[in-house]
């Protein structure tokens, strides 16, 4: 998905005082592998302007969370917090897949030309109608996403030793991340849950910055 999908949360987080970026991933997901050097370089090059300094907590979501550790490692800015929402986690050591290999047969029949139809056509209706409760933002988050090539899912991320030398944190939506939120509290991670589809954020936004506050503060 696209960073329409954050913006009613970085709304309530800047309105609380906080600065928000949320970098657009959506132009680094294109042409040959690998991907990761392109997704850490553009959230790198999105914080030009935030003194360097200045210490940073990310926020990854989904399939992003397996690119943290790229992105904390290829970082200038100290890394207070990383919270991982309804997001896969990267192996403990070694390199992790971007996909199983479950997804991968179910997602090979759908490719055309070595390209991916968007994320939302691959499910039925009823299965995403729930996750939007706004027509409108439903329509943009939907018109931005990208057609993804599958050589995006047969990649494997590298997982920098010492990534995670800093507090990180689960919130957890619902299935299929409970077994998620589940080695995160093996890992001795704080987990939060806060009930809802994959796609939460865009139905609760205020729910969902209170728990990121929480997770990474207190102050919520």
């Amino acid at each position: 998905m696209g960073p329409s999908t954050w913006g009613p949360v970085a709304e309530q987080l800047t309105a609380a005082g906080y600065r928000v970026r949320v970098p657009s991933l959506l132009h680094v997901c294109v042409g040959e592998p690998p991907f990761w050097p392109g997704i850490a370089s553009a959230v790198r090059d999105d914080l030009g302007e935030i003194p360097t300094d200045s210490p940073l907590t990310l926020v990854a979501h989904s399939n992003a969370g397996l690119f943290l550790p790229s992105i904390r490692s290829a970082l200038d800015h100290p890394v207070t917090g990383s919270v991982f929402v309804d997001a896969a986690l990267p192996a403990r050591t070694g390199p992790t897949p971007v996909a199983t290999p479950e997804l991968l047969e179910f997602l090979r029949p759908m490719a055309v030309n070595g390209t991916l139809p968007r994320w939302t056509d691959w499910w039925d209706e009823a299965d995403i109608a729930p996750m939007f409760s706004d027509p409108a933002l439903r329509q943009k988050a939907i018109a931005e996403q990208p057609t993804l090539p599958l050589a995006y899912y047969e990649q494997r991320v590298p997982v920098p030793d010492g990534w995670d030398d800093h507090p990180c944190s689960y919130l957890l939506f619902g299935p299929p991340y409970d077994h998620m939120a589940t080695d995160a509290r093996e890992r001795g991670w704080r987990v939060a849950h806060l009930p809802g589809e994959h796609l939460h954020q865009i139905v609760d936004p205020a729910g969902t910055a209170r728990h990121l506050l929480d997770l990474t503060t207190g102050e919520a």
